[in-house]
């Protein structure tokens, strides 16, 4: 039966005008429809975005996702489909992937990615492989890759990472620290002082020239 222009008790087996289909046939799914303060019923091959199809036998029925972001869901605590922004993951929908998965972008979900270790402790201070000779230095501390990705596009996280030190030693046992001297300084000075040491030697020959 049509009531106005809108077909609203297409595949009823039973049908108000008021509130739309009350049963539907056989293999379709009854989906209560909200307008406002209005509310009526329809019988739909497939539900809309946000349910599914749960079939009894009383009745199939359209049940909403009860996932938070869920575009669809296969039940009522499993989604198939995010929302768009978020990504799938073992039937939840993520703005970010859990630690250990890595986003694929191109079917929006969470995929294994690079898992690493703990990091070991700090390295001993040293600078071109020495502990000692100077103030500062660079000390190092790494962790394993305990799992590979996936896929090898998914980079993994950084397994090295070091940071500048103070040397416990500055000066080396059984030496002398002293601060490399900069050889242009010293030629330069040892010029000058040949330099000055032969204008006195000449000026001393010319004063004895003039006495005799």
């Amino acid at each position: 039966a049509n009531y106005g222009p809108n077909p609203i008790c297409k595949g009823c087996l039973s049908c108000s005008k008021d509130n739309g289909c009350i049963r539907c046939q056989h293999k379709l799914f009854f989906f209560l429809r909200r307008e406002g303060m209005r509310q009526f019923g329809e019988c739909l091959h497939s539900c809309p975005s946000g349910y599914y199809g749960l079939r009894t036998p009383d009745m199939n029925r359209c049940s909403r996702c009860r996932i938070e972001n869920c575009d669809s869901c296969f039940s009522r605590d499993f989604c198939t489909k995010c929302k768009a922004g978020f990504y799938s993951h073992r039937g939840r929908c993520f703005r970010g992937c859990p630690a250990g998965f890595a986003p694929l972008e191109e079917l929006m979900e969470c995929v294994e990615g690079c898992e690493v270790g703990q990091w070991s402790e700090w390295g001993t201070c040293s600078r071109n492989n020495k502990t000692c000779g100077f103030k500062w230095g660079l000390e190092t501390r790494t962790r394993q890759i305990v799992k590979k990705p996936a896929k090898d596009t998914i980079p993994c996280p950084t397994i090295a990472e070091s940071r500048r030190c103070k040397m416990a030693m500055r000066h080396c046992p059984g030496g002398k620290w002293r601060r490399p001297a900069k050889t242009k300084d010293k030629k330069k000075k040892k010029k000058n002082l040949m330099e000055r040491a032969q204008k006195q030697h000449s000026i001393f020959l010319a004063t004895d020239k003039t006495s005799q």
